[in-house]
């Protein structure tokens, strides 16, 4: 038996989220069914990390166990033929028996993007949060620094979150801003957020970014971050951001010596 771990890439906007549901619908439940349509196998797979309903995933990292013994240099071509068209499976690779690709992950970075635009983007609405009035984008980058480091993200975690610590570290945070065309409506661009950490608790980066539209909109201010960390209460912080401006970017491990195949 061998364990296979999978880079996966998905287009979340039909889903209900990674993690199988009994109402089925999940990236989860789309890769276990081309896995048995292709092995034979009923088995389970295991996700780096569980994306709500709606969001997307650029990088997901997954593992399961197979006795096939289908070349792992052929996997991911044998498994995109028997996926839906919006799930992608990039690189193969065989790793370590004990290998998990959530306990194993190092850190995550998901990425945010918002469309601060008059008018929406047609071809990329599915993926940006449109946003049509003005955003303070020095605010918001101040206002971000201050997520850094090690803290307790309760204010800033679902109260369905499984109960435990919510102590989290935030490696790095960073905006950045591409300049829209002079003749498009106001100080107009494409905002992209990246939040890396070695772990995140259920919406902590949408109620991370819906508290910074606030700051950014002028409704709070930046510095009151420390404030609602402190507070460890939901109620202070601000809404959760829509899913679909939401995509898992990147997740790091410590595999050397392995080769993935794409």
């Amino acid at each position: 038996m061998r364990n296979l771990a999978f880079v996966v890439s998905y287009d979340g906007s039909s889903y209900n989220g990674f993690q199988s549901q009994p109402f089925g619908n999940t990236i989860q439940d789309m890769l276990e069914k081309a896995i048995f349509e292709l092995t034979g196998e009923v088995v389970k797979v295991y996700g780096s990390g569980r994306t709500d309903a709606g969001v997307h995933a650029q990088a997901q990292m997954v593992n399961f166990y197979t006795d096939a013994q289908i070349s792992v240099e052929r996997f991911s071509l044998a498994m995109n033929t028997r996926l839906p068209k919006d799930i992608v499976v990039l690189r193969a690779a065989v790793v370590p028996d004990g290998f998990h690709a959530r306990r194993h992950a190092l850190q995550k970075t998901y990425q945010y993007t918002i469309q601060r635009t008059k008018f929406p983007d047609v071809f990329e609405r599915g993926y940006r949060f449109h946003h049509p009035l003005r955003l303070d984008i020095e605010a918001m980058r101040t206002a971000l620094k201050y997520f850094e480091c090690t803290h307790d993200f309760t204010s800033f975690c679902s109260v369905k979150s499984a109960k435990g610590s919510h102590v989290r570290t935030i490696m790095e945070a960073r905006l950045e801003f591409e300049p829209s065309p002079p003749d498009w409506y106001g100080e107009a661009g494409v905002i992209r957020i990246y939040i890396t950490g070695n772990d995140f608790l259920h919406n902590m980066v949408r109620i991370i970014v819906g508290t910074l539209l606030q700051v950014g909109e002028g409704k709070r201010k930046a510095e009151e971050i420390p404030a609602i960390l402190a507070a460890m209460s939901r109620q202070k912080a601000g809404p959760t951001a829509e899913a679909h401006g939401l995509m898992l970017w990147d997740v790091q491990y410590d595999l050397p010596g392995i080769t993935f195949y794409s």
